[in-house]
């Protein structure tokens, strides 16, 4: 049976285990609707029978697990290569000087954890100066420096360090790596800024998003299993998996040295420890992607464990591209959380962002939005929705204009550096996935390039019931 003995911190969940899925147990599964006969599948009694579209939406998301598992070496390998070779020719002033250097034995070959290493995304927008004309209290500050910052974490320790302490004039807290209890690896990064220009001072949280070429990473986000929490919702369990949820104990207030960093935890001892000695100072959570859905999820704990000390202390939470992370009922739990603390929620999504668009399930809001949707088109005007248009990635509805658009976008990259300024040049990298844009419609729009573009050139026109939160708390 796929059931088993029930989560010691939760009565309700749906857990996929694909490593024990055969062939002849996905196709059963889309014929039969009991899923408790199912070994790859792990839940509770009442939730054995399940209509065709719930069965469709767990085969897609095993299967695509199953993928990326078969194909994990083979997207690591590519990933080091593409990495090398992008950093070999930026090294030696591009692919001409490349092979004069080659023909002189001068080649400069790459320090992967040198400050001057770039990542396959660093590599997609080369920006790493903040912008001088956005001011402290410029409405778009905070935005522009989160997504800057989220940017900034793909990035290795001595890169990241030399851009905050150098560029933004910053201080750098920390590069982390933090614990999967699950997963028996550090697979979860984040850097911590510190503004102390701004008054108060201005603590980022940064949470790196899914690497490009880490099959693990793709995995936890494809992967449809969750838990349910009394009086919170169901919530994607790879997601808290990636926070620190702790295996058999769930999300206890405190726990116990073990020799492991886990990011909720290690990051809100940094907060307490940071605001005992600044009372004043603040902070903001961001993310991109994969990052976007743990910046949230760390202020959905907070609540969780009513620390209110610190929730009183978050100024605001901006994610980019966020994949859904919950149910209806988390999000109605959010709603609450976010109103009563005075926390700004902006989660900017952004034209055809596959993203936020997958999972998908109408019928049972197996994972939802919840707070209002700034959704920005290719023109980079944006307006304030409950959800993004086109919320299912795969509505074929959608397919035509999803296409016509990638080819828009691929036609004004080649014009926005003449009209915007050099600044806004897009690099060859990003011309490619551009391209590949075409056939995956919505991919290229998940990247960063266009992120950073739309908190520069972006406008928004906000409803005047929406504009209730302040720009700052005070005390």
């Amino acid at each position: 049976m796929a059931m088993a003995s029930k989560e010691p911190f939760s009565d309700n969940y749906l857990l996929l285990k694909p490593g024990e899925a055969s062939l002849v147990d996905l196709g059963r599964l889309l014929f039969s609707s009991k899923l408790g006969k199912r070994s790859f599948i792990e839940c509770p009694e009442e939730l054995e029978y399940a209509e065709f579209r719930r069965r469709w939406l767990i085969f897609v998301s095993v299967v695509a697990q199953k993928a990326l598992a078969a194909s994990g070496k083979t997207m690591k390998q590519i990933g080091y290569i593409v990495e090398m070779w992008l950093n070999l020719l930026s090294s030696n002033g591009g692919l001409i000087r490349l092979l004069f250097n080659n023909l002189k034995g001068e080649v400069v070959w790459p320090e992967r954890t040198s400050a001057t290493f770039t990542s396959a995304v660093g590599n997609l927008d080369r920006r790493v100066d903040l912008d001088k004309s956005i001011k402290h209290e410029d409405a778009n500050y905070k935005t522009f420096l989160s997504m800057m910052a989220t940017k900034l974490s793909y990035e290795n320790a001595a890169f990241a360090q030399n851009t905050v302490k150098n560029h933004w004039n910053m201080d750098f807290l920390g590069f982390f790596s933090f614990w999967n209890d699950f997963e028996e690896v550090a697979s979860t990064r984040a850097i911590v800024i510190q503004d102390t220009k701004s008054e108060p001072n201005l603590i980022v949280v940064a949470f790196k998003g899914t690497n490009p070429f880490d099959a693990d990473q793709w995995r936890t986000d494809v992967d449809i299993s969750w838990y349910e929490l009394a009086d919170v919702g169901k919530i994607h369990s790879g997601f808290m998996k990636a926070l620190g949820l702790q295996k058999n104990r769930g999300w206890p207030k405190e726990i116990e040295e073990d020799g492991h960093q886990y990011a909720y935890y290690a990051i809100r001892e940094m907060l307490r420890e940071i605001f005992r000695k600044n009372e004043k100072a603040k902070f903001i959570l961001t993310g991109h992607s994969l990052g976007g859905a743990l910046a949230i999820l760390f202020a959905a704990v907070l609540a969780l464990h009513e620390d209110e000390r610190l929730l009183d202390k978050l100024e605001g939470v901006y994610t980019f591209g966020q994949p859904r992370v919950g149910d209806q009922q988390f999000g109605d739990y959010m709603k609450d959380k976010v109103r009563k603390y005075y926390i700004r929620y902006m989660r900017f999504v952004y034209c055809n962002d596959m993203v936020p668009r997958i999972p998908y399930d109408d019928k049972t809001l197996l994972f939802k939005h919840f707070g209002p949707c700034l959704y920005y088109n290719s023109l980079y005007q944006g307006q304030i929705l409950e959800e993004e248009p086109n919320k299912n990635y795969f509505n074929l509805f959608w397919a035509i204009p999803k296409i016509l658009n990638a080819a828009w976008e691929l036609i004004r990259g080649f014009f926005i550096g003449i009209i915007e300024g050099r600044k806004y040049k897009e690099t060859w990298f990003m011309t490619t996935l551009r391209f590949v844009g075409l056939i995956i419609p919505g991919l290229s729009a998940h990247l960063p390039p266009d992120y950073v573009n739309l908190t520069l050139l972006g406008s928004l026109h906000a409803p005047p019931e929406l504009g209730n939160l302040p720009d700052s708390k005070v005390d």
